[in-house]
């Protein structure tokens, strides 16, 4: 008896001490300096790019913010109190910037502390509308961007929990808004009531096979929040400030304009709501008014979707994707299911794609047959069009050329390739506005069209600009970016008959700025000269360097060396190597090149960067391909090749001779945390590693995870095998453990990390688990990022860098 006595008291003070008391604290200064570096102004452009908006941001939330109320009803997390979403990120500054003189302009009148969000330039690209949220509720403001004032169009009455709370008319003058109605009901306070009886979900046979949604109604209290909080009036409002109701009360998730703006496509989410799916799946009615709000017609009238067909690429049956034709004036075009909306059943074709003219009272016309499931189409004119099509299993996608005025006419393939291919990708064509301000293909006077790519390749990053000609497939390059010293990006055309363009410009040091190209002349004119915020590390060494798997598959990696690091002397450095796995379906594409030396360095809340000021190589973005080719599935052999793929780059570093392979830490979020807890319990490769939000038990996942589309009971090896909690013994290998405790993500809840480690001490491992109060999937407060750097240095610190030598006390 005193025996087990004296065991239970050790066991008591055990859990006791298992409890660390300690605040918020500061990581060390050198990475303190760039974790609190302010960033530069983000900007909009007018689509004449002769007006900009620059829009000051600050890196963090703070921990108050984060606290505020939240209610988290069918996939949405609301702030009940100022009725937008609870994470959304805010602007707290905005000023003019003439593009051309190159000068900022402040705007006078914006409201004090301000919360700015939602900015969104009207058709006429004179205005812009933006929302302010204040203590009790969204407001809504007008800017002209030519006379540099402001005016506050609303109360802070806006309903915003649903999305972007307004949306622009033709004119640019007047907007669609969603309001608060004037006689809302209170919310149920779901923790001061009484049950009236239990929550029952039910089945009736058949199969319902949903990833693990977080945040979803559970009863009817949340039912009944949920109605309150989305509900809204839509009001039409002038800029003048005349205001009228457009529709009733309603939950209204979709709006959208013909390109004519003489109809309104609405959607509203109906009952009855789900347990087990987010919002966007509950039943819900499309219907078509006029721009006063006459009532057309019903085109849409769909069920709750609960039970589709297994597979990544099974869809609901009837008409989906529904949108405004963008050369005609009111023209809807939609997609139908060939299949029955199962990816199981083999079909030559698995979509049909139609279209119907306003007034919607004909029949529907058809438009073409996709081999692979439709995704979108962009339009031309009367007699040419683009369509897309994908399939996940295979990794293919086809591009099609097609004459919208004669389905007899058969489409033509113009591309057929496997999408995770890059250095094979052709380009995205070239398009501009049209008489109705929407996007359409452009032609030369030689009827040839014209593609921006990325120009991902053997010799690097060289974006381009290409002509095709539809007729004959013949394609001309009119230019490439050089890309020895700086990465440029292609944005869009400034000026299509001048050959302008948009681009972005950097190199490793110098921060991106805007730019105007011009392919015909040659000439570059800069637009914004943003400076660099992170001096502290522009003098490290970067490259990408390649390497091979054992089993002969090309890899690659960002290699970062500490600020005056002598290579010639080869001092052996502790490493981190930072990840995340990817699957492919082939080997060739898993090898290609992605990364470049001339990206700028941006030390990102998550990166592993800020470790090579304190003396550290860094191996960041290490390749961590999973292939499964043919009939074999990359998960298949994950463990083996998710071993070889770290060991290769360890062997790649240390070849070289800048490491002390003996001092290699691994680190990752989400998937790559998953990553890291594998790789710790399968190899003796790492010193320690430190995984974030991670999921470590797959059969809480029975449904699917990542790209893994079997379940549980087809695969239940592979679950088991992948699962790091399912072979906790064999952790060794100190690990640090963080996760949000309001993580959102599907398959990431905080138990994951809760019951690892619960798993892990139980079984002696050397672990440390670290839960961030109200932080989601992603990190937000400057309070829990701080800290999380702290976690992340004292543990490197003492289990990597100083491996093996006197022990560095952590908390």
């Amino acid at each position: 008896m005193k025996s087990l006595l004296s065991f239970l008291f050790c066991c008591n003070f055990l859990c006791l001490i298992a409890q660390v008391d300690l605040g918020y604290q500061l990581p060390h200064d050198d990475i303190l300096q760039l974790a609190d570096a302010p960033l530069p102004p983000a900007m909009r452009m007018n689509s004449t790019a002769d007006k900009g908006v620059l829009m000051y941001r600050k890196s963090y939330k703070s921990i108050a913010e984060l606290s505020e109320k939240e209610m988290r009803l069918a996939g949405l997390r609301i702030n009940p109190k100022t009725n937008i979403s609870s994470r959304q990120n805010y602007y707290f500054n905005m000023s003019l910037f003439d593009v051309n003189t190159q000068t900022e302009k402040a705007i006078e009148g914006l409201p004090e502390n301000a919360r700015l969000a939602n900015f969104s330039i009207s058709n006429n690209d004179r205005l812009a509308a933006f929302t302010n949220t204040v203590e009790n509720g969204v407001e809504l403001w007008i800017l002209d961007l030519y006379s540099g004032k402001v005016k506050k169009l609303t109360d802070a009455n806006l309903n915003a929990n649903m999305g972007r709370p307004f949306y622009w008319l033709k004119d640019g003058e007047t907007l669609l808004v969603r309001m608060l109605p004037e006689k809302r009901p209170a919310l149920i306070n779901t923790s001061a009531t009484i049950p009236a009886g239990p929550t029952i979900s039910v089945n009736s046979g058949k199969k319902a096979q949903n990833r693990t949604y977080q945040d979803l109604l559970k009863n009817k209290n949340d039912e009944a929040n949920f109605d309150i909080l989305a509900t809204s009036t839509l009001m039409k409002i002038h800029t003048s400030g005349k205001m009228t109701q457009w529709l009733p009360e309603g939950i209204y998730s979709g709006i959208s304009f013909s390109p004519d703006g003489n109809y309104v496509m609405v959607t509203t989410v109906n009952k009855p709501y789900s347990y087990l799916v987010p919002y966007r799946r509950f039943p819900s009615t499309s219907n078509i008014y006029t721009a006063d709000g006459e009532m057309i017609k019903t085109m849409l009238d769909l069920p709750l979707i609960e039970d589709l067909p297994k597979g990544f690429m099974s869809t609901r049956k009837g008409p989906r994707s529904m949108s405004w034709r963008a050369d005609r004036p009111a023209t809807l075009v939609w997609a139908e299911a060939l299949d029955g909306g199962d990816a199981n059943i083999e079909a030559d074709h698995r979509d049909a794609v139609y279209q119907l003219d306003a007034p919607f009272n004909g029949k529907k016309k058809f438009l073409l047959n996709t081999i692979n499931r439709y995704s979108g189409i962009e339009w031309c004119n009367d007699d040419m069009a683009v369509a897309y099509d994908y399939w996940w299993n295979s990794r293919n996608t086809k591009t099609y050329i097609f004459n919208p005025s004669d389905s007899g006419v058969e489409p033509k393939v113009i591309t057929d390739r496997n999408y995770q291919d890059r250095y094979s990708d052709p380009g995205d064509f070239v398009t501009d506005d049209n008489e109705y301000d929407r996007n359409v293909l452009q032609l030369d006077k030689k009827g040839r069209l014209y593609r921006v790519g990325d120009g991902y390749s053997d010799d690097g990053i060289k974006p381009f600009v290409d002509t095709y000609d539809p007729k004959t497939g013949a394609t001309e390059r009119l230019y490439e970016a050089d890309g020895k010293t700086t990465l440029e990006t292609m944005y869009y055309a400034l000026d299509f008959a001048k050959g302008e363009y948009l681009c972005r410009i950097e190199s490793k040091t110098d921060y991106p700025n805007f730019y105007k190209r011009n392919i015909n002349t040659g000439e570059l004119k800069q637009l914004t000269n943003f400076e660099n915020p992170f001096k502290a590390i522009q003098d490290v060494h970067k490259e990408v360097i390649t390497y091979k798997r054992d089993d002969g598959l090309e890899l690659s990696g960002t290699l970062y060396l500490p600020p005056n690091y002598d290579k010639n002397k080869k001092e052996k450095l502790p490493m981190i190597m930072w990840a995340y796995p990817r699957e492919f379906k082939d080997k060739s594409s898993a090898s290609q090149v992605t990364s470049s030396s001339n990206e700028f360095t941006y030390p990102y809340y998550g990166s592993a960067l800020y470790w090579v000021l304190r003396g550290y190589a860094v191996l960041d973005d290490a390749a961590f391909p999973i292939v499964g080719e043919g009939d074999e599935e990359p998960n298949d052999s994950f463990r083996t090749q998710l071993v070889a793929n770290a060991k290769a780059g360890i062997d790649a570093v240390d070849g070289m001779g800048y490491i002390d392979r003996e001092r290699v830490g691994v680190g990752g979020h989400s998937y790559g945390a998953f990553m890291v807890a594998n790789l710790l319990s399968h190899s003796d490769l790492f010193a320690a590693g430190i995984a974030r939000s991670g999921a470590y038990n797959r059969t809480l996942t029975p449904f699917g995870f990542q790209s893994e589309e079997r379940n549980y009971w087809e695969a239940p090896e592979v679950y088991y095998t992948m699962s790091p909690f399912m072979h906790a013994e064999k952790m060794k290998t100190p690990l640090l453990l963080i996760h949000g405790e309001a993580d959102n993500n599907s398959g990431t809840y905080p138990m994951q990390s809760e019951r690892y480690f619960n798993a892990l001490k139980g079984l002696g491992a050397t672990v440390r688990l670290v839960m961030l109060p109200k932080e989601s999937h992603g990190y937000r407060a400057r309070e829990s990022v701080l800290h999380m750097l702290w976690e992340q240095d004292e543990w490197l610190e003492k289990y990597v860098k100083n491996k093996g030598k006197e022990e560095v006390s952590t908390p």
